[in-house]
């Protein structure tokens, strides 16, 4: 039987790990290891993942390094075939690396195994279980020209990694912070043969949490978001270069000009940089019926600085 690695790293999540640790260890896969890399909490989390260290659960602890660095510690104890990424306050359902083993019985080493994810806020009973764009067989240029153009994303949770693809593509950007996982299975997905759908592994993606590292909207956290993206972007085309990658790039850097706004100014000044040397976009920023009317009447830089001051 193969053995499954489940990498948890921690900060500061007393109040989820235990969910999360509890999805980990009711895994129907009957061989898995779960290691728990706590990144310096000032909580109480350390002594729960100790106390798990009775039910199998491995621990190790270092200083603050941030979520890459920890995911790094977690890949270099782990011993499994497959590596399973787990945040602590995410969940699995039980059968999530069952289903996705079947499947790679018959996909090979080479094959990058996404599955279902739904996002929750308070429990996996109110998940909203919504078509996510990505849960889709591909192969991996047409899979990120999918991610890219259309400004879609997926759990970092939903994947499965063969350890031969976590070893080509490399250890996790520890100077990253927002979309450190973006960037990271980018990687795995260009390094593959091709991209597998699960539908029968599903993952929870907890969302709206107060202070989270997505919702970060720091100066710091936007220059992790660029370069993150100019890395993907990088590799993308490396990998083809050509109309539809040069599109999906270009889109993809004039959402970031949107979404970032009017932060991060020397960021989007390279954005835009870049949208035109890849052939402009057409993209407009998104929003309902009142902001849309805005836009058409004050430009989309006022309408979303109006929209901000409404929200407040």
């Amino acid at each position: 039987m193969t053995l499954v690695s489940i990498i948890i790293p921690c900060w500061n999540a007393e109040a989820w790990l235990e969910q999360a640790l509890d999805s980990a260890l009711g895994q129907t896969w009957p061989e898995t290891e779960v290691i728990v890399v706590d990144d310096g909490s000032d909580d109480g989390s350390a002594a729960i993942a100790r106390r798990y260290g009775s039910r199998g659960v491995r621990f190790a602890s270092q200083t603050n390094r941030g979520a890459s660095a920890a995911r790094n510690c977690g890949l270099g104890l782990a011993r499994g075939a497959f590596v399973q990424f787990l945040d602590a306050d995410d969940l699995l359902a039980p059968d999530k690396v069952a289903a996705q083993m079947e499947v790679a019985a018959e996909a090979g080493p080479e094959t990058a195994l996404c599955g279902a994810w739904s996002r929750f806020s308070t429990s996996p009973a109110d998940a909203d279980h919504a078509p996510q764009l990505l849960c889709r067989d591909a192969d991996p240029v047409a899979w990120m020209v999918d991610k890219l153009g259309r400004n879609a994303m997926m759990h970092p949770a939903a994947w499965l990694v063969p350890r031969p693809l976590a070893e080509r593509a490399g250890p996790w950007d520890e100077s990253l912070t927002l979309d450190d996982d973006g960037e990271y299975f980018s990687r795995v997905v260009l390094a593959s043969r091709r991209v597998r759908f699960c539908p029968g592994a599903l993952s929870f993606y907890r969302s709206g949490l107060k202070g989270s590292l997505s919702g970060s909207k720091s100066e710091k956290a936007w220059a992790s978001a660029f370069r993150s993206l100019e890395l993907t972007a990088g590799r993308l085309r490396s990998a083809e270069d050509s109309p539809r990658t040069r599109r999906a790039c270009a889109t993809a850097f004039q959402q970031f000009i949107f979404d970032s706004y009017p932060a991060a100014a020397g960021c989007r000044t390279k954005a835009a940089e870049q949208v035109a040397r890849l052939g402009g976009s057409d993209l407009q920023p998104a929003g309902g019926p009142r902001f849309r009317l805005a836009r058409r009447l004050l430009g989309w830089r006022l309408a979303k600085r109006l929209a901000g001051v409404l929200r407040r």
